[in-house]
């Protein structure tokens, strides 16, 4: 059975928000809508489900990522995710300049969450908190 990674999908507090961090830095909108009804109450096993979402595509064309905001049932807010927390962990893009997409990270009040690390003079790379404390990966192949 052949199967494909469709997109890693991400509950949001802000998606306006989020989705000028990520187009900041080079992912591109493919569509957005708000989801609701009985299809979207089965799939997701949650009644009442009612959403604005939107996928956004990396410039490569091979990773995706599905943003949605809640609009019912209300969002429920919890504790961000620890690096060392057994679940759904982080997403990690790879960049042509860390130091840049950094900069661009900042200006949207993000930065590291220690610093950036020299991985065996292979990568240089960091995690950082983006928008509604997703932890994010960026790595620049040394």
């Amino acid at each position: 059975m052949p199967i494909k990674l469709e997109n890693v999908g991400i509950a949001v507090r802000d998606l306006e928000e989020t989705i000028a961090f990520f187009t900041d830095l080079g992912l591109t909108v493919l569509g957005r809508d708000t989801v609701s009804g009985e299809w979207a109450d089965t799939a997701v096993g949650l009644d009442g489900n009612h959403a604005k979402i939107a996928v956004l595509q990396t410039p490569d064309g091979k990773g995706q990522l599905e943003l949605f905001e809640y609009l019912h049932p209300d969002a429920i807010e919890t504790d961000p995710t620890l690096p060392n927390e057994i679940g759904m962990h982080r997403v990690a893009f790879s960049v042509d300049d860390i130091d840049h997409a950094l900069e661009i990270a900042a200006k949207h009040g993000c930065h590291p969450l220690r610093g950036v690390a020299n991985y065996q003079d292979v990568y240089k790379l960091t995690y950082l908190r983006g928008p509604s404390g997703i932890l994010v990966m960026l790595a620049q192949k040394l």
